[in-house]
């Protein structure tokens, strides 16, 4: 039985907690938050008890922590927890800059502890599904990904100012899926992007529109669109065209109930957002790190594929910011 602490209990916190406490071999021992009412909310939901970060690190006798804090608090814990011999999961992103990643990523590499990164979309059963047919040769050799990720609405301009910007906090999932599709590492980024959902958001100095175009050495090609608006419900898409023919993974919808008429067919909406919609992937991902911390194994997503899709959110930043493409090294 995997004895975990849970840091942080809002909103991804509560979702993580929650699985933790479902899993057959799993046991959420205790919960740290900012916030006493917050972290008795999830503790009395989970039958934890309420601790502190510093307790929690310290006690030998929880083997894994899930650091779902601010993310300007997610390198400090991962080095710590990783230096107190825990496993850890941790909320995307590692940090806001790549070098400070680097550094935490050396702290775990010496002291030998499973680190993971929540790219949850790859855990998700339509992709994952998608993934495993791409693999097996399905439509042939990989030449084009397209990915689109729209949300309902866009956030509030206070989170925006502290998100990073949408490369970094929103397009961030999509580059790193692009990547674990594609394959291959990209080595050229080319991004454009606009404010035209909320000006608030432009005079912040982020867009809310983007799309991105990645190229591999070899070749292939990923394109990303992202929209912080869609009138319709969170759109989730992603089509892979290869020299055999073409995959795609669609929307998931409220019900699978389609009426006709003579005014066409009409189905329902699409989920609303992503607690929803990605359910399901968030209780995969906790399994597959549980999973691998029991058995040995080496976790995946990893801190080096978190590295990977912050410079790719990096590059995109500037490149949409100089109208130029960014080589990566």
């Amino acid at each position: 039985m995997l004895r975990v602490g849970l840091l942080g209990a809002g909103r991804i916190g509560r979702i993580h907690g929650g699985n933790v406490a479902s899993h057959a071999k799993a046991q959420l021992v205790s919960v740290a938050d900012a916030s006493l009412e917050a972290s008795q909310v999830v503790a009395a939901a989970t039958n934890a008890t309420v601790g502190t970060i510093d307790g929690i690190l310290a006690d030998e006798n929880i083997d894994a922590v899930l650091i779902c804090t601010p993310t300007d608090m997610h390198a400090d814990l991962i080095e710590r927890a990783a230096q107190a011999g825990k496993a850890v999961f941790c909320e995307k992103p590692v940090d806001l800059a790549a070098d400070r990643i680097r550094a935490c990523l050396q702290v775990v590499e010496q002291a030998g502890t499973p680190l993971m990164i929540g790219f949850n979309r790859r855990f998700d059963p339509n992709f994952a599904a998608l993934k495993r047919r791409l693999d097996e040769g399905e439509v042939g050799a990989i030449e084009i990904v397209t990915v689109i990720s729209r949300d309902p609405a866009p956030p509030p301009v206070d989170y925006v100012k502290r998100s990073g910007g949408l490369f970094r906090d929103m397009m961030i999932h999509d580059l790193d899926m692009a990547a674990f599709l594609l394959g291959e590492a990209p080595v050229e980024v080319y991004a454009v992007g606009s404010a035209l959902v909320d000006r608030a958001i432009g005079e912040a100095g982020d867009v809310d529109t983007a799309a991105v175009i990645l190229k591999t050495a070899s070749g292939k090609i990923a394109q990303i669109s992202n929209s912080r608006r869609a009138a319709y419900g969170y759109d989730q898409r992603i089509e892979v065209h290869g020299s055999k023919g073409m995959i795609r993974a669609g929307n998931v919808h409220e019900t699978t109930v389609e009426a006709a008429t003579a005014a066409g067919f009409r189905a329902d909406p699409v989920q609303n957002f992503f607690l929803e919609r990605y359910a399901a992937a968030y209780r995969l991902e906790l399994d597959a790190f549980v999973t691998a911390v029991t058995e040995g194994q080496a976790p995946n997503p990893s801190g080096e594929d978190g590295l990977r899709a912050q410079l790719l959110a990096d590059a995109a930043t500037e490149s949409a910011q100089t109208g130029r493409p960014v080589r990566l090294g």
